[in-house]
């Protein structure tokens, strides 16, 4: 089992050789506006281009919470939005984040990181907007990723 690395640093700017997932999690209605989004965004524009399409288009596809779609950056860099939330506020329904959700979305990350021999690199993902917390996510990342031997880094933004 691998484990799990924590490093200050930008999750758009993985420290690492070979090839690399960038992962974050998304909403289910869409929204693309505020958080880590936004660091992505001014790095690469076709991560946000390829979620609004997948969402637009979600009537004849995948889109949903617990879906993956890997979109291609540099040629060994790949971003992985990951259907985690459900809408974006945390209301009288609780906060946006769903765990089972983000279970399905990392297993499937799994699969794409062994496929491609890929190292996974992210913020601490559901803990900020999505109203997460890091002693439910992390243990998620370990049983799917780091089980199967995936190099995975978190950053935490100076």
């Amino acid at each position: 089992m691998e484990r799990l690395r924590i490093l200050t640093g930008d999750a758009t700017g993985p420290q690492a050789k070979g090839p690399k997932i960038i992962a974050h999690l998304c909403n289910d209605i869409g929204g693309w506006g505020k958080g880590f989004v936004l660091a992505l965004s001014r790095r690469w524009p076709e991560p946000e281009a390829d979620f609004r399409a997948w969402h637009r288009g979600r009537a004849g596809n995948d889109y949903g919470l617990g879906a993956v779609r890997l979109v291609q950056v540099e040629e060994d860099t790949w971003v992985a939005n990951m259907v985690g939330q459900r809408g974006i506020r945390t209301d009288s329904g609780g906060v946006p984040i769903r765990y089972d959700a983000v279970e399905r979305c990392l297993a499937a990350l799994t699969e794409h990181a062994v496929e491609r021999g890929a190292s996974v690199h992210m913020p601490r993902i559901g803990c900020g907007l999505a109203g997460g917390t890091w002693p439910r996510i992390e243990p998620l990342i370990t049983r799917t990723l780091c089980a199967r031997g995936v190099v995975v880094t978190v950053y935490d933004h100076a």
